[in-house]
């Protein structure tokens, strides 16, 4: 069957199944003859599972486990639940700190921050984990480098092509031999071919950096 069908069938958006192909969790055939997935009944059944245990915050590789049969559904299970009231307390004790601001009065502008962040730091200590502000800017920041390559290179190729085009003209059309005309149109074309190949490879690039698992809870 075709992903539409698995989409309908098993309530998954069709970015999450090749998500989940992509990390390997999923695997359909391919049709010999032109190389489509041919997704089975086996998959739909397997890709129920896999949104049942992520409905659950389960992790990928957790999941991974399981269909290797490198771990039971129990230990599985206990695991995530060490880890989900680990979180809890995690979630207990940043809504303790801010019941404490709140009680404090304090404004934005008159925060004690060196004295909370040294108490969060403490905390931090014995065992609390808080937001990883670094890895929340990462996909951010791999996102400039390929925006600036592509602009340089484009920026470049624009004003070779603006070169050339200038030149053309000044040089008079008239003047031109009519066996040059097919070498200054593909001189013409092979920027624009640069510029459309660089535009298509960032637009595929910006796609994986922001490709992702979408929102159990939201989508499905």
């Amino acid at each position: 069957m075709k992903i539409n069908e698995v989409e309908q069938l098993a309530g998954v958006t069709k970015k999450n199944i090749r998500f989940y192909e992509d990390k390997g969790l999923l695997s359909p055939k391919r049709q010999a003859q032109n190389g489509y997935r041919d997704y089975t009944d086996e998959d739909v059944d397997m890709l129920l599972r896999i949104k049942l245990l992520r409905k659950l915050s389960v992790p990928i590789e957790e999941i991974r486990k399981l269909q290797a049969k490198h771990m039971t559904l129990e230990d599985c299970l206990r695991r995530h639940d060490i880890s989900l009231a680990r979180e809890e307390k995690n979630v207990a004790q940043m809504r303790e700190v801010c019941e404490e601001l709140m009680q404090t009065g304090a404004e934005f502008e008159s925060l004690p921050t060196k004295e909370l962040l040294a108490g969060l730091e403490d905390r931090e200590k014995g065992g609390m984990r808080l937001m990883n502000v670094t890895a929340t800017d990462l996909r951010r920041k791999k996102k400039i480098a390929p925006l600036i390559v592509a602009g340089a290179v484009t920026l470049f190729m624009m004003a070779f092509l603006v070169f050339i085009v200038i030149g053309f003209f000044y040089g008079g059309v008239e003047a031109m031999p009519a066996a040059a005309v097919p070498f200054m149109i593909a001189v013409v074309l092979v920027p624009l071919v640069i510029i459309g190949g660089i535009l298509l490879a960032l637009r595929e690039r910006l796609k994986e950096i922001g490709s992702g698992e979408e929102d159990a809870a939201a989508k499905y």
